[in-house]
């Protein structure tokens, strides 16, 4: 008996979502969004909605651009598609995305968690009185000619002191590149563990995603993390892998070398980890070269 009217309830629910699905259906701007999406409606009108509220968006987007009245005031709650999946997002207005470039965003960079002195670094203001700048200089200003170029070429693995800099160099060469229309994903990367275990149920897939496809990657402070056997198996393994297979530019700041970070990777220490350690190694050194900058702390 229960379950004849435990399906007459879900019969009852999906009567009610196809009413208002189609009930919707009748406003344009949602038709527009349903349409560009490429999903069933089947799948669609489980999330009414919420794609209401992003048509209702829209229609205020095209009214005012500045988007003043939307849930954030400049964004606009906009659906995606990724893997078949419909996801959700907030896209900056015109308005606020030439303020945000303007201010201190680089266009088309992606900066997790990383500071606003990371996010605006500039080559011209490299500090380049230190003797032992020199060689990472250099690296860096061949790296972005010959990126620009076409050329494919490795990325970074920088290792060295606390405070020296390693952040500030590597974040300057990627804004650089962005500025030619390039995608870049800039990670703090303990944070962004930390916010991939958080967002199963929301943003995981359009977060990792991004640091895996984006044309240039860069993941900061690797090591500083609680290593775990997912963050090594689930994560940085698999974003290595993708990146590798798909010649994609990825750059690496730490406190460890190599040699240390393999040592802190081997999270269980037996054996199994240990390979798994040294594969993701071997994979680091395909993807970058290496270099170590010992400098005086630039936070003191």
């Amino acid at each position: 008996m229960k379950d004849i009217k435990e399906f007459k309830t879900i019969k009852e629910n999906k009567t009610l979502l196809e009413k208002e699905y189609r009930e919707a259906l009748k406003d344009e701007y949602f038709k527009k969004i349903v349409s560009s999406l490429g999903l069933e409606d089947e799948v669609l009108m489980k999330y009414t909605s919420k794609l209401m509220e992003a048509a209702n968006e829209l229609k205020n987007s095209e009214k005012d651009d500045r988007c003043l009245i939307n849930e954030i005031p400049g964004f606009i709650f906009t659906p995606y598609v990724v893997d078949g999946q419909l996801n959700f997002t907030y896209k900056a207005s015109k308005t606020k995305k030439e303020e945000l470039d303007d201010v201190e965003y680089v266009k088309n960079g992606y900066k997790f968690e990383v500071s606003k002195q990371i996010r605006n670094a500039k080559m011209s203001e490299i500090y380049t009185d230190d003797k032992n700048r020199i060689e990472l200089i250099k690296w860096v200003t061949n790296f972005i000619k010959e990126y620009k170029k076409g050329n494919t070429t490795k990325g970074l693995y920088l290792s060295g002191n606390f405070g020296s800099g390693k952040s500030y160099i590597v974040s300057a060469c990627i804004n650089e590149l962005v500025k030619d229309g390039y995608t870049a994903a800039m990670i703090y990367y303990p944070e962004f563990l930390r916010s991939l275990k958080s967002s199963f149920s929301t943003d995981f897939d359009e977060q990792y995603d991004y640091a895996r496809k984006s044309d240039l990657l860069l993941l900061d402070d690797i090591g500083a993390e609680n290593m775990t056997s997912w963050s090594r198996d689930e994560i940085l393994g698999p974003i290595i892998q993708y990146r590798m297979e798909n010649n994609l530019a990825t750059f690496f700041t730490s406190n460890l070398s190599l040699e240390e970070l393999e040592i802190h990777l081997s999270e269980g220490k037996n054996s199994v980890d240990k390979v798994k350690a040294k594969r993701i190694i071997e994979r680091i050194k395909y993807l970058t070269s290496e270099l170590k900058l010992i400098s005086k702390n630039q936070r003191k």
